[in-house]
């Protein structure tokens, strides 16, 4: 069972915090980063090796890791969740449909249903937005809104005046071996983007994002509401911008050219 107490710790809460303080206080605290696929190690989604993880080793993980140790906090707290399986559109190619790849939770809490994601990295929500089709909601500047589209629940936000599609799912539970199967590709898989590339990002509780990302060319973006600063950086320096800027020491370059963690 989780140890609610440390997890709580690690997000800076206590007692018996709401659920929109828990998903906001997650989302700011810890990281979204893909360095163990990016350096061949497989993910685990046994829970004590999540809370070993993301709440002991104070690393972060990808969206597996987040949404369920998200669920097993919530649980602990007397709520009802439920997983779902989204496939990612944002960044696509037009008319291209991917594998469900991404885990969104439905929480029944106190009367009310709601889409918990604390698990998308750059653009996912802060706080949980009611369940299913509705309004825009604003999040420290960030709006997003959910539609529905062909039987899918699609997720979206606004970007430059555009809403584009961040992932769309069909609003049925998944049973766990179909997260095991999905999370053992997204993880290993060679062509992954998860295998191939590197993704980090940390959200601040003034709204503005902080991503790393790229690995052939790799940039240091700073993202608010209002618009995107990029910054190229060079590989020799990532291992120092994880310490500094995303809360993630230990880590160099190894001999095979990919980061490792140092000795």
């Amino acid at each position: 069972m989780l140890d609610l107490d440390a997890y709580l710790a690690r997000i800076g809460l206590d007692g018996a915090p709401s659920l929109a303080e828990i998903h906001r206080a997650h989302t700011t605290s810890i990281p979204f980063e893909n360095l163990d696929p990016h350096r061949g190690v497989p993910v685990s989604l046994e829970l004590a090796d999540i809370e070993r993880k993301l709440v002991g080793a104070r690393r972060g993980g990808y969206c597996f890791e987040h949404n369920l140790l998200l669920k097993a906090a919530l649980e602990a707290l007397g709520a009802e969740v439920e997983v779902l399986l989204a496939r990612v559109r944002v960044g696509a190619p037009p008319g291209a449909v991917r594998g469900r790849s991404h885990v969104v939770l439905r929480v029944h809490d106190n009367g009310a249903v709601w889409h918990a994601d604390v698990g998308f990295g750059a653009g996912g929500p802060l706080e949980p937005l009611p369940w299913g089709p509705g309004d825009e909601h604003e999040q420290s500047g960030w709006r997003l809104r959910i539609v529905e589209e062909e039987g899918e629940l699609v997720l979206r936000a606004l970007r430059d005046g555009d809403w584009i599609d961040l992932y769309g799912l069909i609003p049925e539970p998944v049973p766990p071996v179909d997260v095991q199967m999905s999370n053992w590709f997204t993880s290993t898989y060679p062509r992954s983007p998860f295998v191939t590339g590197l993704m980090i990002c940390v959200h601040r509780e003034d709204g503005v994002r902080v991503v790393l990302g790229g690995w052939d060319a790799p940039a240091l973006s700073v993202q608010t509401p209002s618009g995107t600063t990029d910054t190229p950086v060079r590989r020799s320096d990532v291992p120092h911008l994880l310490a500094t800027e995303f809360g993630l020491p230990g880590f160099t370059l190894g001999a095979d050219g990919r980061l490792a963690l140092a000795d």
